[in-house]
């Protein structure tokens, strides 16, 4: 699912999962089971071998939770860059059916980091590369429709209706389900109209 994390892009990660796969502690999570939890230090890099996580954040006054990403099978997991520093994570990731993944401990990229100028460089393509997601998203909620951002979505990512619930392709685009379905019919429509 390549297409989904853009951030990747312009990146060369085969370090990071070099490392995640020699040296990496093999986790296995249940569905809906946290790899890590907003509030607490965020500590972990993680392969996905087989599965999916998603990032979950809590609105408390609506008292709902919602995705605001997801990670596949022959990625990498992280709540970047919070996990460098050991800072408080921003996220809950949860297990979206049940993973497998190799993690390896913050301190070991940190360490890669301070000992090689070209992989710091790396790291902070991966940073910028989070940015600019995360500000098209963001902008993305103001300047298109619930429609248009499914439709960008599915262009982006053809396979995500066969990888991704109903429910979780709703929460991440913040809308209900039914709002999807709607789209889907109006979308069958007019491709057989």
């Amino acid at each position: 699912m390549d297409a989904f994390n853009t951030y990747k892009k312009g990146a060369d990660l085969q370090f990071m999962v070099d490392e995640c796969l020699n040296r990496g502690k093999v986790l296995q999570l249940k569905k809906d089971e946290t790899l890590e939890r907003a509030g607490e230090p965020a500590r972990w890099i993680g392969f996905i071998k087989s599965g999916y996580l998603k990032y979950v954040v809590t609105n408390p006054v609506e008292e709902k939770a919602y995705n605001t990403g997801f990670v596949f099978e022959g990625e990498l997991v992280a709540d970047y860059p919070n996990c460098l520093y050991g800072a408080p994570s921003d996220v809950t990731i949860v297990a979206g059916k049940d993973c497998t993944l190799k993690a390896i401990e913050r301190e070991s990229i940190q360490r890669m980091y301070e000992e090689d100028p070209h992989l710091m460089n790396i790291g902070k393509r991966i940073g910028e590369g989070l940015f600019l997601q995360t500000y098209t998203r963001f902008l993305n909620f103001y300047r298109t429709d619930a429609q248009t951002r499914y439709e960008q979505l599915l262009q982006r990512c053809p396979n995500i209706v066969q990888k991704l619930p109903l429910q979780e392709i709703a929460s991440y685009l913040r809308v209900t389900p039914t709002t999807v379905s709607s789209i889907r019919k109006k979308m069958l429509g007019k491709e057989r109209g």
